[in-house]
Parts: structure tokens; sequence; C-alpha cells
């Protein structure tokens, strides 16, 4: 079955039939995030191995964000001023080379705790001009009428990825310790730049943006003066920020349900299986005409999952309704990030992509500690039912007073 049709129920294929420069794009994300799925759980655990400090393990975050944040001003820049293809080469080249070097700390007699953050932020920073990177490529490979559902698949990737690849990559530590661990992350990624190099030249539009202050103030003027842009974006931190339940968990498993360590290692997994389920199924999106209205009906789903997890009493309702939530976010990323392409010129789409990386990165942290510090003074489920109805609250909101949000439509829908 055609994308598009409105009867696909799995997810739609046809930006990988259509275009070979895709094929080879989606090839080399597959070995990349899958990479970044080993550095994720060998990072963190080798903090606490060599410190047995839960502290120090929570600062790697604050070690990670910064640096993604402060790259993600000046990489959005960059991204528009040079072949990205020449440039997703370099960063597969430069995170193969923080890996490297976490392989090397690992072997020596003493590993250097110090090593581990400057590398993994290091990591981190990268990302953040290599993320854009492809986002900002996908429209010029597939095409706009293609956008959502090959958005779709990226979607599927990554919660596959995020569901198998920690998984694979414990078993790894388990079996050949973390030495061979983060080597292994260094050859995905080499591979990853091998597979890149099949990409055609991926100039933007007019030839670039010469990379310098004006091109990054350029980027937030532009943001500055599309209300559908800022919805767009509002959108998502309210999401994040009043409905993320991670922050929760330990709590939640442990002492409201009286689990243990399996028991949160459930609530933890239960998004992602529900958002790999809604991925794998999004045949759907490319006969979606009112992008914006499903945006809005996914916010406010995703708030009332989180909500009914609040609500709920025993293990299986909370994994249900976590399952819904995660369904919901897939629903809100795949529309989401399609806007953000196809509402952005060529020429400006590495930096309103690094613009949108800097809201993924931080939203989620901020509702942490909004969750954190609320279930201290009240409960863990106080949290999470007030965290679900200001997100319900919030983005009726916004669809009341930027109502350019749910009345969007793509360009192409708009022509036809």
């Amino acid at each position: 079955m055609s994308g598009g049709n409105g009867r696909q129920f799995f997810v739609d294929v046809a930006p990988l039939r259509a275009s070979r420069g895709f094929r080879w794009l989606f090839g080399g994300m597959t070995l990349s995030v899958t990479a970044r799925q080993f550095t994720i759980v060998a990072v963190p655990y080798q903090v606490y191995q060599l410190t047995g400090s839960t502290l120090l393990v929570g600062a790697l975050g604050i070690a990670q964000l910064i640096p993604l944040l402060l790259t993600s001003v000046v990489g959005g820049a960059v991204v528009d001023s040079v072949d990205r293809r020449r440039l997703l080469l370099l960063t597969q080249v430069l995170l193969a080379a923080t890996a490297t070097g976490l392989a090397v700390n690992a072997a020596l007699d003493e590993p250097q705790v110090w090593l581990v953050f400057l590398l993994a932020g290091l990591n981190a920073g990268i990302s953040a001009i290599d993320n854009p990177s492809r986002s900002a490529s996908i429209p010029a490979l597939v095409g706009e009428r293609y956008l959502a559902q090959a958005f779709a698949i990226i979607q599927t990737l990554f919660n596959i990825a995020k569901t198998a690849g920690p998984a694979i990559g414990g078993l790894l530590i388990a079996q050949a310790g973390l030495t061979v661990s983060f080597a292994a992350e260094a050859v995905l990624f080499g591979l990853s730049a091998v597979a890149l190099l099949r990409l055609p030249s991926l100039v933007p539009e007019g030839g670039g943006r010469r990379f310098g202050v004006e091109s990054i103030r350029e980027g937030f003027s532009f943001l500055r003066d599309r209300r559908l842009l800022q919805a767009n974006f509002l959108a998502d931190i309210n999401a994040m920020v009043f409905g993320a339940p991670q922050a929760l968990f330990p709590a939640l498993g442990e002492t409201v349900l009286g689990g243990d360590a399996t028991t949160v290692g459930i609530l933890f997994a239960a998004p992602g299986a529900g958002a790999l389920v809604a991925a794998v199924t999004s045949g759907w999106v490319g006969s979606v005409k009112r992008h914006g209205r499903v945006i809005i009906i996914a916010i406010a789903s995703w708030g009332a999952a989180i909500a009914a997890v609040g609500l709920s009493r025993s293990l299986w309702p909370m994994v249900f309704f976590l399952a819904v939530a995660g369904a919901a976010d897939v629903a809100s990323a795949v529309f989401r990030t399609t806007l953000l392409q196809a509402a952005v010129p060529d020429e400006l789409r590495g930096r309103l992509s690094a613009i949108h990386v800097g809201v993924v990165a931080g939203g989620p942290r901020i509702g942490d500690f909004r969750a954190g510090a609320v279930a201290s003074l009240t409960s863990p489920q106080m949290s999470l039912v007030s965290g679900g109805v200001m997100c319900i609250l919030g983005v009726l909101a916004i669809a009341k007073w930027l109502p350019e949000l749910p009345a969007y439509r793509p360009p192409h829908d708009q022509e036809e």
C-alpha cells in the first residue's frame, strides 16, 4: 500500500523506496543511534563503578546538557553555512574519536573520572551539530510530500534503538567489559561515516549563509517573527515541563507500589514500548491534513495519560497509561518536527533545528526538576496528576492564543 491513501497501517516506507539518499542517511543513522545507546549505558555505569556516587552519576546530565545547549546556539549556523554531507561526515569522525578516548581511558589501570565527564560532554556538544544536520538534510532528500512519513520512520528507528540498544550495551559490558563497549561504539560511528559517504551534496539553498554572529542572530530573528513556530516550540516545552514523569519512577516503583528495581525498570520501559508500537503503526500519518490539530490532541492526550498514571494504584494500569503517553509523544514528535522542517526555508533549517535540539534537551530536564520538587512537597501521585492537568490546560491555552498552530496544514496540502 502506498503512503497517503488512508489505508496504510504500518509505518510507511515510501521515502526509503523513493530516495536513495534517504536510504543511506537512514543506514548511517541506524549505526550512530545504536552507538549512542551504548554511551547512555556505559558512561553512567563507569562513573558509578569508579565513584559509587549517585550524585556524580546525576551530575553527568548537567555535564552533557551545558555543552549541548552552548553548541546548539552556534551549531545551527554552522549547519546552514556548509555542505551538510561534509558536516555529517565530520561529526561521525569526531564522535568516533570521543568513543575511542573513552575506550582508551577504560583500558587504563586507573581510569580517570574527569576524563569521562570531559569526553561525555564533548560527545553531547558534537551531537548538537550532528542532529540538526540530519534533520535539515531530510527535506532535500525526500521532498515536502514525504516529510511526515520520513520522520515517522526516524521515530521508529529511535524507539527501536532506545528499546534494544541499552540492553545490547549492558550485555556487551557484562560479557566483554567497558573497553570493548566503547570500542564497539567507535566502530559503529566509523561505519556510519562510510554510509554517509554515499549521500549527495547537501549544500543549503542559495549556497549557504556565511557563519558569524549575524547568522546566529538571523535564526532567532526568524523565530521571533513566526508565531506558528513559537507555538510549536511552546507546545513541546509545555508537555515536557509539566508532563515529564521519569524523575518519579523510582519513588513510584519502590515507595508507592512497594516493588523493587525490576518494578522501576518496567516503569521506565513502558513509555518506550508505547512509543515503539505507535511508531511502527504510523502508516496513517501521510493521510493527515490538519497537522496542527493533531499536535494539540497528542499533547493533551499525553497530559491526560500522565494524570491517569498518578490516579492509578497498581503497576499494570500505570504501565498501560505510560504506554499511551509514549504513543501520544510519538504522534506529537512526528508532526512537530514535520511542521518545523516544512515551515522553515532550507537556508535556515539548520539554525531552527538547533533551537529545536535545545528545546528537546532542556524541557525534560526542567520537567524532572518540577516533578521532583512538587513530589517532595506533596506526593509523587499529586505531582503526576497536577502536571498532567497543567499540561492539558497549557496546550489549550496555546491553541487559543496562538491559533496558527491548530489551524496549520502542510504546504502541499494547502496547494491542493
